[in-house]
C-alpha cells in the first residue's frame, strides 16, 4: 500500500517541532513502567557501592527505608529485592532461602511497615543462598530439578508471608510456577502474584549482578543445563506458554536489550503483561561508556528504556529506575 511519494509527502514535517513530535509519538515511557532492583546485605549502618555497577549500592536493613524512600517518592510503583547473603549462611542446599528471618523476608516486613503502598517483588532462586552459586540443589554434579522445587516453594511461601506481593521465580526449573502457585494457594496466599522469569537465558551479561549478591566467585561451570540457549527463540514461546498454563500472572524476558525480539514475540503471541529485565551487564556497559565520555547518560538511559516499550514490554526492571523517574517527572 502506497503512503505517498516525495515531494508531496514529506515525513519530516511531523518532526519539525517538539510539540508535533510529542503528538505523533507511538510509544512513551512513564514512571509507572519502572521496577527498581534493590540489594540488601547484612550488618549495620552500611550503604556500600557495587564496584562493577556505578551508582548501585547494597544497603543494610537499618538503612533500607531511607535508601528506598526516594524511589517511592518519585512514584516508582515497585522494587525488587535481592539478598547479598553472608557466606556463613550459605550451604549446598540453599537452606537460608526458607528462613522466615532471612534478609529478604526481614526487608519485606520493614518496607511494608514503612511504605504499605509500595509493591514488593521477591526473587525466588537459590543462587544467593548456595555455596556453589547455582540456582538449585546439586545431585551427582547436576542441578536436580524436582528436589529443587521443594526448596523453591518453601522460599516463595515465607517471602509472601513476610509481605512480598509478587513472587518472581528466576531459577528456570521445570514446573516451578505450578509448584509455587499450588503452595501459595494452599497457604491461603491467593492474591500473591507470580511474575515468572519465563525466558531467562544463559547469558554473559549477569556478571555484575553476581558480584552484587556474592554468588559469582563460588560458581563452578555455567548454567546452561537450566537457563536457555541464547541461540533459541521458539523455545522461549514454549517456556512462556508452560508458565502461563501453570498459573503465572506476568512473564519476564531476561536479559533485555539483546533479546528485544523475544519480548516482541511473547507480547504478540500471548498478549499478557510482559516485562523485561535490563540486567546488570547492560547497565554496566552504558555506565562505563558514560564515565569515559562516550555516551550521554540521560539520553542513552531513556533511549534504552524506551526500546523495551517499543518492543511491547509492559514494564522494565532497571537499575536506572530512580534516575529515569526524576527525568520523566520533569517532562
Amino acid at each position: 500500500m502506497s503512503h505517498g511519494r516525495f515531494p508531496q509527502t514529506r515525513p519530516r514535517r511531523n518532526r519539525h517541532d517538539a510539540w508535533t513530535r510529542r503528538l505523533v509519538a507511538e510509544h512513551r515511557l512513564f514512571v509507572d513502567d519502572l521496577i527498581w532492583p534493590v540489594f540488601v546485605r547484612d550488618g549495620r549502618d552500611i550503604l556500600e557501592d557495587v564496584p562493577s555497577m556505578p551508582g548501585v549500592q547494597r544497603a543494610t536493613l537499618d538503612r533500607l527505608a531511607a535508601h528506598v524512600a526516594p524511589a517511592r517518592n518519585l512514584g516508582i510503583p515497585a522494587v525488587a529485592l535481592f539478598p547479598a547473603t553472608p557466606a556463613h549462611r550459605k550451604d549446598a542446599e540453599g537452606s537460608e532461602s526458607g528462613n522466615p528471618e532471612n534478609l529478604i523476608c526481614s526487608a519485606a516486613r520493614l518496607l511494608k511497615r514503612e511504605f504499605p503502598a509500595l509493591g514488593l517483588v521477591g526473587d525466588v532462586a537459590l543462587d544467593p543462598y548456595t555455596d556453589h552459586g547455582h540456582d538449585g540443589v546439586i545431585r551427582h554434579g547436576y542441578v536436580a530439578n524436582d528436589e529443587t522445587l521443594a526448596v523453591l516453594t518453601r522460599q516463595a511461601v515465607v517471602q509472601a508471608q513476610a509481605g512480598i506481593d509478587v513472587i518472581a521465580p528466576s531459577d528456570m526449573m521445570d514446573g516451578r510456577v505450578g509448584a509455587i502457585r499450588a503452595a501459595l494457594d494452599a497457604a491461603g496466599l491467593i492474591h500473591t502474584r507470580i511474575m515468572s522469569y519465563a525466558a531467562k537465558y544463559a547469558s554473559a551479561f549477569y556478571g555484575p549482578f553476581r558480584d552484587a549478591v556474592g554468588s559469582g566467585g563460588a560458581l563452578k561451570g555455567d548454567k546452561s543445563t537450566y537457563q536457555m540457549d541464547p541461540a533459541n527463540s521458539d523455545e522461549a514461546l514454549r517456556e512462556v506458554a508452560m508458565d502461563l498454563d501453570e498459573g503465572a500472572d506476568m512473564v519476564m524476558v531476561k536479559p533485555g536489550l539483546p533479546y528485544l525480539d523475544i519480548v516482541r514475540r511473547v507480547h504478540e503471541r500471548f498478549g499478557v503483561p510482559t516485562f523485561a529485565y535490563q540486567v546488570s551487564g547492560e547497565y554496566a556497559m552504558i555506565m562505563a561508556a558514560v564515565e569515559r565520555g562516550w555516551l550521554d547518560h540521560d539520553r542513552a538511559m531513556l533511549e534504552s528504556l524506551l526500546a523495551f516499550k517499543r518492543a511491547g514490554a509492559a514494564g522494565v526492571l532497571t537499575y536506572f529506575a530512580p534516575a529515569a523517574a526524576r527525568l520523566l517527572r520533569e517532562v
